[in-house]
């Protein structure tokens, strides 16, 4: 693997960002910035041999700088939404900033997808660390947070989360790419084929809070056990945490994703209990990464992740970690052109 580093653009308070290339010899190139740890492009090789750039985004900082759609961001301390923006922690409530109606959603306002992170060039890959402090976004306890990118010659690219918190608090670290795997700028992913190891889903009220149900897939059109278009179903109205299939070990293949029109495929490996599926419903992006400009069904984001509002739900996986027990996850996207909706999940 080959890193370059380039210049980002200037941030509005004039800090400058730097855009980390790492590229491999079968022709992948995966763009990340130390602006947010953001994942800003990722260049494959379609069925004929052309280079395809899969995931949507801006052309520089002043774009990520606001990035009010989360375009390939690291997203934390905790993803998705927290019922009433708040929450009790041994003994004690915590009071967050409502960003959502009444409720928080991926910690905003204050997001670790604006700040600047310490990069660190390795020789695969290359390492984003943050320091959140004590009381930050409202969460209780320092945490010393650090995001590996790493590519490797078979077209995977590896992404390992790492949290060490001072005291027991929330951690849900995932990554916010959207995926077009015909191509960022090509327009509708709803015709893509997704088969999931998800075997359960979690109901959810309007303001996409769960009810705390947890219900089986089958004959619903969250069912995705066999290969399907978006379009089969909910088309840009998926917006839905699934349970991934309980299975023994850590890494396992989740997700298979197939592009209608290119070739590329993209499998998913991750040891989070599910996935938030996202086809970009309220996506109205302008002047994005070559002139593109993004609308609702533009891409997908499979954010591997603990279930929304897990805190006030004691039967889902809980996002609650320690010292002693520190935050760790690892997610992989592997590409490929071979392509094809008949892949297996293992």
């Amino acid at each position: 693997m080959r890193l370059e580093i380039k210049p980002f653009g200037t941030l509005p308070d004039g800090r400058a960002a730097r855009l980390f290339l790492m590229d491999n010899e079968a022709g992948m190139t995966v763009g990340v910035s130390d602006l947010g740890a953001d994942l800003v492009s990722c260049c494959v090789p379609d069925a004929s041999g052309a280079v395809r750039d899969v995931v949507l985004g801006y052309a520089d900082a002043r774009g990520y700088a606001a990035n009010g759609a989360l375009f390939g961001a690291v997203v934390g301390r905790v993803a998705n939404r927290i019922a009433d923006a708040r929450f009790e922690l041994d003994g004690t409530t915590y009071e967050l900033a409502r960003s959502e109606g009444a409720h928080s959603n991926h910690s905003m306002p204050d997001v670790y997808f604006h700040r600047l992170w310490e990069a660190t060039p390795l020789d695969d890959g290359v390492r984003f660390e943050l320091l959140s402090p004590d009381g930050d976004q409202g969460f209780p306890g320092e945490l010393a947070v650090s995001v590996t990118y790493r590519l490797d010659a078979g077209n995977r690219l590896r992404v390992d989360y790492d949290a060490l918190p001072a005291r027991p608090t929330l951690v849900n670290l995932t990554c916010h790419a959207y995926w077009n795997l015909n191509g960022h700028a090509s327009g509708s992913v709803l015709d893509h084929t997704l088969q999931l190891d998800a075997d359960r889903y979690l109901p959810a009220d309007a303001a996409l809070i769960p009810t705390g149900e947890i219900l089986p897939v089958a004959g619903t059109d969250l069912d995705f056990s066999s290969p399907r278009t978006f379009s089969s179903g909910l088309g840009a109205g998926y917006d839905t945490y699934l349970l991934l299939t309980e299975r023994s070990g850590g890494l396992r293949r989740a997700a298979h994703l197939a592009g209608d029109a290119s070739g590329i495929s993209l499998e998913l490996l991750t040891d989070a209990p599910g996935l938030q599926v996202y086809t970009g419903g309220f996506l109205d992006e302008k002047g994005c990464k070559d002139g593109a400009a993004y609308g609702p069904g533009s891409g997908v984001a499979l954010e591997a992740q603990f279930p929304p509002d897990a805190i006030h739900h004691p039967t889902f996986p809980q996002p609650v970690f320690t010292p002693e027990r520190p935050f760790r996850s690892t997610t992989v996207f592997a590409l490929s052109s071979a392509g094809g909706s008949d892949s297996k999940i293992i």
